[in-house]
């Protein structure tokens, strides 16, 4: 499941972030696979996504955010 897929107010661990630039800057804020976040809110009309990291909030667009993938779960990585 995506980030997208996630409830306002739900946690998940994240299992992966897109490849490429978009992908460095999230892992130089510390979302990286493994790392459990939390889903604050989603923008209506494809607007950002804050979530929340070792009690620090970020956004992410809408696009970035549906390519972070992520899981209920914690899994073995």
């Amino acid at each position: 499941m995506n980030l997208l897929q996630v409830r306002d107010g739900e946690s998940a661990f994240i299992e992966s972030v897109p490849e490429g630039e978009a992908g460095q800057r999230l892992e130089a804020l510390g979302l990286r696979a493994g790392k459990e976040i939390e889903k604050v809110s989603e923008m209506p009309f494809g607007g950002p996504v804050t979530v929340m990291l070792d009690g620090r909030h970020f956004a992410v667009s809408y696009g970035i955010a549906s390519d972070i993938i992520v899981n209920k779960e914690r899994s073995c990585l």
